[in-house]
Parts: structure tokens; C-alpha cells; sequence
């Protein structure tokens, strides 16, 4: 007798449209990113036009993955309630909503008010995307699209970059956000038209709730991203003050140098999708992010330039690399695939809190004990993380793929 598809679990496409499906699911989440990193291009304006300081500036770009930091675990929870194919389209369509607001602002209280509604927004996506596209995935490919799923923020933050500084001046800054609005907009129903139907009966997850003791292993995958944020996120975002200010580099190609390199980090993601499809497990790939851990000093070591870009560019590799590990390997420690919610927004929680602390953790460091102390603080956090997911990665050892 043919079985009934688990309520929220949508019929799995096969071949082509398989992965057609992943896709869709994959733009949502770029789209996303897009609008995360939207104020970076257009920040002089904005502060301009609303006399803001760079501190309130900070505040209205860092409130997304704040409200992440703070409610990653309860969304994931939240999100068994809901279903995972409604959250990312309500995300999609909150992000939207938010951003044309934000378009009316006029102070900085109302910027603050709509980024914080995004950052909701941002939180269900992310939640969201790897549950569906562990679940519109077969288990021959599921590390494979996790992984290549972990690469959306880097690609979405390279695209808003390159578009947006184009797109502020011609349109102003309030054009650029209330297009991405549109964006964002269209997004959420190419998703919500693409998605099949969940099956018959209540969206919310089957299964058992899980206890807080299912989610120790999960939980070292999650410090494993924390900790990779906290210590090569920064090395991004503050690679233009480190190339104006040790290098003399102007700030155009600066700016131009860092986006390539931050590109980077969704290469490492590919990279980490390629290999797992070919067999290797995942806890053999984390032995490879050990070797990024020498190159913190070649960026902060007082090196030549080219020392400088092949260092920051192999961190971002690393960055995307174990990220889109910590992906693969969500499925396979889970006690059971229907806790893949609240596992992703353990993740989802830890990825943001580490992005949040890790840049004005390195901006003190800097500030008190300059450039040069930075390598070590980077190389024990990389050496951390990578423990985190071999712990993980041996948890996952022998376990099938698809095991409930």
C-alpha cells in the first residue's frame, strides 16, 4: 500500500526538476542575503540623508543577524508549528514588507524598527532552506545541497554589493531598497509556485518535539559555525581598513579586492560539495580547514600585499568550506530527520551570534593590541572549530544518510 507523504514533507521531485526545485530554494535564500548586506553600498547616503552616526549605522546593519543571535533555537521550534514551506515564503514576504518601509524612513528609530522586522524575516528563511532542501533532496545528494545551500549569504552579499552600489546612484538609496523590496517580493512567489504541496493533514512537523538532550550533538556542529564565524567573518569585513591603513591602498580597490575575495567564501562551499558527493566524509574535509590556520598570519603578520590577499583569501575559502560542513553534517547526527527544524535554528542561531560578536571583538583587539594580535586569536578559533566538527564528524561515522 502506498504510504502518505509526512505533513510538511513535500513529494520529492526526481532528476532535473529535483534539483530545479533545490534552486528555487537556494535563490530565496541569496535574495535574502542580498537584502542583509544592502546598506553597505549605500551606507554614506543613508547616513547623509538622515544624519546618523556610524555607530546607529552599525546598529541598522548588524539588527539582522541580532535578532538571529537572540532567536535562532526558539524560530526552530516555532517553525514545527508552521511548516518549513510557509516560513520561507512569510520570510520572504516579512523581508519585503519591512524593506519598503524601510524605504519611508526618516530617522533612525524607524530604520531600526524595519530592519528589526527583517531580521524575522531573515531568521525564517534561514531556518527554513536547509529543511527544505534536505527534504527535496534524495540521500545521495543531501550533503551536497546542504552544502552548496551554505554559500547563499556569500552570494547574496557579493550580488548586493556589486548591484547596489550601481543601483544607489542612479535611484538614491531609498531606490535601491524599495527595488530589492520588489525583488524579494517576486522571490517569495516564485517559491511559493515552485514548492510541491506539503501532504494532506497538519503542517507541522511529524514527530515527536525534541528534548533538549537531542540536540547535544547538534549543538557542537553549531559552536563548530559559531566559532568559524566569530574568527573569519571579520577578517572580511575589516580587510579594507587593513589595506587602506597598512597598505595604502585606495579605497575603490580596497573595496574591489575584498568583494572578490569574500567570493571566495562560496567557492569553499562548492568545494565541500563536490567532495562529499564523491564519498569523503565529512569528518576527513574538516582536516583540510587546518590548513587555512597558518595564513592569519600572512594577513596580519606585516607581510607584502600579496601575502595579505592569498591569506584573506584562503580564511574565506575556510569560512565556507566548514560552513557548508556543519550543513552536510545536520542530517546525520540528528536523532531523527524530522528535528532537522529546530537543528537549523540551533545553527542558525550560533552562525549569527558569532558574526555578530566576531567584528567588534577584532575591532578591540585591534584597537587595544593592534593588527599583529589578531593571528592567534584567528588560529585558536579555527583549531576550535575544527575539533567541534571532527567531534561531530564522528558522531556521523556509519550512520545512513536517511536514518529516522
Amino acid at each position: 500500500m502506498k504510504s502518505e507523504p509526512a505533513p510538511d514533507a513535500p513529494v520529492q521531485p526526481g532528476g532535473r526538476s529535483q534539483w530545479a526545485t533545490i534552486g528555487v530554494v537556494y535563490l530565496g535564500g541569496v535574495v535574502a542575503a542580498m537584502s542583509l548586506g544592502k546598506f553597505a553600498p549605500v551606507g554614506p547616503a543613508v547616513t547623509g540623508q538622515l544624519s546618523l552616526s556610524l555607530s546607529q549605522l552599525g546598529w541598522v546593519i548588524s539588527a539582522v543577524v541580532g535578532v538571529g543571535a537572540v532567536f535562532g533555537l526558539p524560530g526552530g521550534y516555532l517553525m514545527r508549528r508552521f511548516g518549513a514551506q510557509g516560513s520561507l515564503v512569510y520570510g520572504l514576504v516579512l523581508i519585503a514588507v519591512a524593506s519598503a518601509a524601510g524605504v519611508l524612513a526618516g530617522d533612525f528609530a524607524w530604520l531600526l524598527v524595519a530592519r528589526v522586522a527583517e531580521g524575522f524575516g531573515y531568521l525564517l528563511v534561514t531556518i527554513a532552506g536547509p529543511v527544505l532542501v534536505l527534504r527535496l533532496s534524495d540521500e545521495r545528494n543531501r550533503s551536497a545541497a546542504l552544502s552548496v545551500w551554505a554559500t547563499f549569504v556569500s552570494v547574496g552579499l557579493f550580488a548586493s554589493t556589486l548591484v547596489g552600489g550601481a543601483a544607489g546612484d542612479a535611484f538614491g538609496w531609498r531606490g535601491w531598497i524599495g527595488l530589492l523590496a520588489g525583488l524579494t517580493l517576486l522571490t517569495a512567489v516564485a517559491v511559493r509556485l515552485r514548492l510541491p504541496r506539503a501532504g494532506a493533514g497538519s503542517q507541522a512537523a511529524a514527530g515527536p518535539v525534541p528534548r533538549l538532550s537531542a540536540l547535544r550533538w547538534p549543538g557542537v556542529l553549531a559552536a563548530s559555525f559559531c566559532l568559524t564565524a566569530l574568527v573569519t567573518i571579520p577578517v572580511i569585513v575589516l580587510l579594507p581598513t587593513l589595506l587602506i591603513e597598512r597598505h595604502g591602498q585606495s579605497a575603490a580597490a580596497a573595496g574591489a579586492g575584498t568583494s572578490v575575495i569574500s567570493l571566495l567564501s562560496a567557492a569553499g562551499g562548492l568545494l565541500a560539495g563536490m567532495l562529499l558527493r564523491r564519498g569523503v566524509r565529512v569528518g576527513v574535509l574538516a582536516l583540510l580547514g587546518l590548513l587555512a590556520v597558518p595564513t592569519a598570519w600572512l594577513v596580519y603578520g606585516g607581510g607584502p600585499l600579496a601575502g595579505v590577499f592569498a591569506g584573506a583569501g584562503t580564511l574565506s575559502l575556510a569560512n565556507g568550506f566548514l560552513a557548508a560542513l556543519v550543513f552536510a553534517a545536520l542530517p546525520l547526527i540528528l536523532e531523527r530527520l524530522d528535528h532537522a527544524d529546530v537543528g537549523s535554528g540551533l545553527v542558525a542561531q550560533a552562525g549569527s551570534l558569532g558574526s555578530l560578536l566576531g567584528p567588534p571583538m577584532f575591532g578591540e583587539i585591534t584597537a587595544t593590541l593592534g593588527f599583529t594580535a589578531l593571528a592567534p586569536v584567528i588560529a585558536g578559533g579555527l583549531l576550535a572549530a575544527v575539533a567541534a566538527l571532527l567531534l561531530a564528524g564522528g558522531r556521523a561515522v556509519g550512520r545512513p544518510p536517511g536514518a529516522a
